[in-house]
């Protein structure tokens, strides 16, 4: 299964990315994108932290490499991005096998388009550089991602980083060629995430680890990504805006971790549906019936998409061919501000591959 992606040739500021546009001279609103690529270089206002493609990641669904059934099946689902876990889900007496098991199912192959990611064992572990080893040298260009868990402040980045450019030349890989997906899992974490945010420019994304975060402060739940009782208001509003703004800031990706109670696939639609509107990219799963329910939640209805592209077309024709800073649309007044909003709503729809509209 092939995901749509955009190239990014180069780094670009969203706003010089208004001018991709051919248009319907017979109509002021019904102009819509020719093409897509230059459209969203960068959606969020910021600079790209690598040369690379923005590549939706809806859904991360966890894997333990420790299973040969679970390995297998991933390569079945629907998600974006496939991580294969070393850490949590893997015992300490299985770590070895684990890892032998994870670097073969990346020389097999077989994920069809996905992203895929291995999340390593924490920089404190004794298992850590075995794994990078591992994964880098044993299976070379096999991984897109490195995910790094209960990072606590910039040097664990760094210290991957350098370890990662190592087994890079080794492996014969061109530099930067793995990026890392840095995990906050507590308060050490969260107060230093502007500063893990801008530690490398390996960096691809931020996830929220909200198991460990919440033992971390003392939040008095038992349930994974859950609201804790006696508290009216969403428990998780802080951290999930603290690090969306951190990734925002840096060029980065912002993605919310797991909700554990898998039967329960309402409060996994409201859980995703309120990050997702928050500005989230996409949210770890971890169970195959979590896919569909994510995907939805992170994908833009096609008239939402629709309507996006409508706003960045007519802004366009408004300020290259009218000379007008603000236009109307149908009944609403569209400036610069509503171009910028456009165009984030656009790259994801983009992204997630939904139809254009006819001309």
């Amino acid at each position: 299964m092939s995901k749509p992606t955009i190239s990014i040739s180069e780094a670009l500021p969203v706003n010089k990315q208004f001018h991709a546009f051919k248009f319907d001279q017979n109509s002021k609103n019904r102009c819509f994108p020719d093409v897509l690529e230059r459209l969203v270089r960068h959606p969020f206002g910021t600079l790209l932290r690598m040369d690379s493609e923005y590549r939706p990641r809806r859904t991360c669904m966890s894997v333990p490499a420790s299973s040969e059934r679970f390995l297998a099946k991933a390569r079945e689902l629907a998600a974006d991005e496939v991580m294969l876990d070393l850490e949590d889900s893997v015992a300490p007496a299985a770590k070895d096998t684990a890892r032998d098991l994870a670097v073969s199912a990346l020389k097999a192959g077989g994920w069809d388009g996905r992203l895929v990611a291995v999340r390593i064992n924490g920089v404190s572990t004794p298992w850590a550089y075995k794994d990078v080893i591992a994964v880098v040298e044993g299976a070379p260009g096999a991984v897109d991602s490195l995910v790094l868990p209960k990072v606590t402040s910039p040097s664990a980045v760094s210290w991957l980083d350098v370890l990662l450019g190592q087994a890079e030349q080794v492996a014969g890989l061109p530099p930067g060629a793995i990026g890392i997906e840095a995990q906050i899992e507590d308060a050490a974490g969260l107060a230093a995430v502007e500063a893990i945010a801008a530690a490398s420019p390996r960096l691809v994304s931020l996830v929220f680890g909200p198991a460990d975060f919440m033992a971390s402060i003392g939040m008095r739940s038992l349930t994974v990504g859950g609201q804790p009782a006696g508290y009216d208001f969403d428990a998780h509003h802080y951290p999930l805006m603290r690090m969306l703004v951190a990734a925002r800031a840096n060029g980065l990706q912002a993605i919310d971790g797991p909700y554990a109670r898998i039967q329960d696939t309402e409060g996994l639609r409201k859980a995703s549906a309120g990050v997702a509107a928050l500005g989230y990219d996409g949210k770890w799963v971890l169970h195959p019936a979590q896919v569909p329910v994510v995907n939805e939640a992170f994908t833009p209805a096609v008239e939402e998409y629709w309507r996006a592209l409508a706003i960045l077309a007519a802004y366009d024709r408004a300020t290259s061919l009218d000379r007008r800073g603000a236009v109307m649309l149908g009944d609403e007044m569209i400036d610069e501000a509503s171009r910028k909003m456009a165009l984030v709503l656009a790259a994801k729809g983009a992204a997630a591959g939904l139809p254009e509209p006819a001309a």
